[in-house]
């Protein structure tokens, strides 16, 4: 099977963000659902639900959605388009960036670039380089093939909350 060329989906940012958490580019199931992260497996919502103190996985999208606005968190991808056979990053090509620099100069109250795996993180640093007074943090991938476990995962997520403290 050849590779098919996917596109991302428009950035979720509300203006007054402080925290702007970046994937790479949407798996299959995602685009198909035409929802971030929609895969069952995935961890995401529960891992950035526990940062924000919200029940994220509990909600519908549109609700979902609506929660990380209030909780002053955008979420977007670092690619805007790229050939990939397979969900899996590593199976990524030929990949297009988003212009991450203009997104994050119109967000005067971010305070932290946070990066759901290493593909965004190798891709996002290169984009965004050292914006002053923002905090990067690396964070390890939601996806249930990064099999380090929840709570190992989690230890980490939970250093999103630093950028949300008044």
């Amino acid at each position: 099977m050849p590779p098919a060329r996917h596109t991302s989906f428009a950035p979720h940012v509300p203006s007054d963000a402080r925290l702007l958490v970046l994937g790479s580019l949407p798996g299959a199931r995602s685009l198909a659902e035409r929802r971030y992260y929609a895969h069952p497996t995935n961890q995401f919502w529960r891992l950035l639900g526990a940062a924000i103190d919200r029940p994220l996985a509990a909600l519908d999208y549109a609700d979902r959605l609506d929660a990380l606005a209030a909780a002053r968190v955008g979420l977007w991808d670092v690619i805007r388009s790229a050939a990939r056979r397979t969900s899996s990053d590593s199976d990524i090509r030929e990949a297009e960036a988003h212009d991450l620099s203009e997104l994050v100069a119109t967000l005067p109250d971010l305070r932290m670039i946070a990066f759901n795996g290493g593909k965004a993180a190798a891709i996002g640093r290169r984009q965004i380089g050292d914006p002053p007074g923002i905090a990067l943090t690396d964070l390890p991938s939601s996806s249930a093939a990064n099999t380090i476990g929840f709570e190992a995962k989690l230890a980490q997520w939970l250093t999103l909350r630093e950028a949300l403290s008044p």
